[in-house]
């Protein structure tokens, strides 16, 4: 997408597939986190078309590599992106790009950002300083975002309070639990990053 947010007419060319007949809001979000977090997970949870996977099988090569602490089962890796699309309302659709997690991706995750409106960032409490490098990355791009712990049933459970003060939060930054692969968890972690996008964007002036 060439804009973060746009309102194209009535998809002349689409055979209805992705576009109703109403004009819709079409707004790029990123899902990110670091390796083994559930972004994928989530992505295949929430989109209402056949998401678009780039994942791998891990070699030996890329388990020495990559760190596996709290991840010890996972036998795949995302190599490129994750892509999903999600209606919210007949106005507003969000297109969902998972960015790899591994740092050797981060060129990668440069050009996967561009045109973003926001993230949503997935943490896991076995491994929270894991976030902060995605956290910054996303703040050195000007992204708004929004934290969402992924529930592991193995992993430690915290209150938000206490998860937030280990995250070093923003109090104006939105904070869910949810489990990635709940439908209905995830739909509300996103919502929780639309509202907070939405309430820092500035309305369109129609007479520039």
């Amino acid at each position: 997408m060439d804009s973060a947010l746009s309102s194209p007419s009535t998809g002349a060319g689409t055979g209805g597939m992705y576009l109703s007949g109403a004009d819709q809001t079409l707004v790029k979000l990123l899902v990110a986190g670091p390796f083994g977090v559930g972004k994928t997970t989530l992505i295949r949870a929430l989109s209402e078309t056949p998401p678009l996977h780039t994942e791998e099988v891990m070699t030996q090569s890329g388990a020495m590599v990559d760190d596996l602490a709290g991840v010890r089962d996972k036998t795949t890796t995302t190599v490129a992106i994750d892509f999903g699309r999600l209606t919210l309302s007949d106005e507003l659709v969000l297109y969902l790009f998972g960015t790899p997690g591994q740092k050797r991706f981060r060129p990668l995750w440069q050009d996967i950002a561009r045109g973003a409106l926001g993230a949503l960032v997935l943490a896991d409490t076995r491994r929270l300083a894991d976030s902060f490098e995605v956290m910054d990355i996303i703040e050195e791009a000007g992204l708004r975002y929004a934290v969402a712990v992924n529930t592991f049933p193995d992993a430690p459970q915290y209150d938000v309070p206490k998860l937030r003060e280990a995250l070093d939060l923003h109090p104006d930054t939105p904070l869910v639990l949810c489990d990635a692969r709940d439908r209905d968890q995830s739909v509300d972690a996103l919502i929780a990053l639309v509202r907070h996008v939405l309430a820092h964007t500035p309305e369109e002036n129609p007479n520039p």
